[in-house]
């Protein structure tokens, strides 16, 4: 049987740029695979969640900021409730898809 490092090492010197260059497409597409692309895919879920939100959500900041949504403003910041009478003016890309969803799965849990 064959390894990779065997008949890299077997292979005629001749041909040495060929195999490099198929060895650097390869470590350019595994790392493409493993780092770029669910990248694009979770800020692509991001812009989607943040785009769906609506009055009354509850949601968690990226600082752990708890509170409801009380006016999404056209300048990319919503109004957030963090007790009755009190608001705070954040950036739309301060809101925590992941914890927003971890709080949101407890307290409809807690409702059952």
């Amino acid at each position: 049987m064959f390894s990779l490092a065997s008949i890299l090492l077997s292979a005629d010197p001749k041909q040495g740029g060929t195999v490099q260059l198929v060895m650097m497409g390869a470590i350019i597409l595994v790392f493409w695979l493993f780092m770029i692309r669910p990248q694009a895919k979770k800020a692509k879920e991001q812009k989607k969640f943040v785009d769906n939100m609506q009055k009354g959500d509850k949601i968690v900041t990226i600082a752990g900021i708890h509170g409801t949504v009380n006016k999404i403003n056209e300048d990319n910041t919503i109004q957030l409730e963090v007790s009755p009478g009190s608001y705070l003016k954040i950036e739309k890309s301060s809101i925590s898809m992941e914890w927003t969803a971890a709080i949101n799965k407890v307290a409809t849990a807690d409702k059952k």
